[in-house]
């Protein structure tokens, strides 16, 4: 598995006993792992995170008027972090602010018992998001950021901080034709891209995004396996 240490620029070969098409990169002193799914893992923390699961959206959307989507994109999201989950054996998960859709959303048991069960034994972290700025009544504890050894977690990117990890902006990057969601890593932010299953995403050459990255940084397309990109590689668009 290909690593990248930012703090010294250089490439090296680096295993680190996770699933197979994860990427390994060390930023703010702690060694990470991008995975497929587009969930951030941290081997030695035991740590999960993900952001912008957008739990409800369905229910949200037809509850405002807007289009009738199918239903089932909370158990497909569920799902995927439920794989996650064993696959890494969490013992910390951090949900990087909007996991629900707002904070109106009403899931139904079935979900709610399903995020219970995924929480048991585990200290589960929800981040308050811009669409979910509130507490919800579910297993885990709400807090506006968090701040884990030397890494911090929010939902939206400060400009001034350091070893922040954070979500919001759904980054997608364009390779040969195709749109990926992708990581986003510079030397003083990581930015997950959305874990949900119904969600958008904004182009990783936007200016907003680009104004976070910092010259040195690159794009962790997910897929089947991680791909990195630098950022400034002739040909990549978002």
């Amino acid at each position: 598995m290909p690593h990248l240490d930012l703090r010294r620029g250089g490439w090296r070969a680096f295993s680190c006993g996770i699933m197979r098409g994860g990427y390994a990169f060390t930023f703010g002193g702690a060694a990470l792992v991008a995975l497929p799914s587009g969930a951030l893992w941290w081997p030695a923390e035991r740590l999960l995170a993900v952001a912008d699961l957008h739990l409800g959206k369905s229910e949200r959307m037809a509850r405002r008027g807007g289009p009738l989507l199918p239903p089932y994109e909370g158990a497909e999201t569920l799902a995927r972090l439920e794989a996650d989950l064993a696959a890494c054996d969490a013992a910390r998960v951090v949900c990087v602010g909007d996991g629900f859709d707002d904070n109106a959303v009403e899931l139904d048991g079935d979900e709610i018992d399903w995020i219970a069960r995924m929480a048991k034994g585990r200290d589960w972290t929800w981040i308050a998001g811009n669409h979910d700025p509130a507490a919800m009544t579910c297993a885990g504890h709400h807090m506006p950021e968090l701040r884990h050894g030397p890494l911090t977690f929010r939902h939206i990117a400060s400009a001034s901080a350091q070893a922040e990890v954070s979500g919001h902006y759904h980054p997608k990057l364009r390779l040969a034709g195709q749109s990926r969601r992708c990581f986003l890593v510079a030397r003083s932010r990581v930015i997950l891209p959305a874990y949900g299953a119904y969600t958008g995403g904004l182009s990783s050459a936007d200016p907003v995004l680009a104004s976070l990255m910092d010259g040195a940084g690159i794009a962790i397309l997910t897929g089947q396996a991680c791909h990195p990109v630098p950022l400034s590689r002739p040909g990549g668009k978002g």
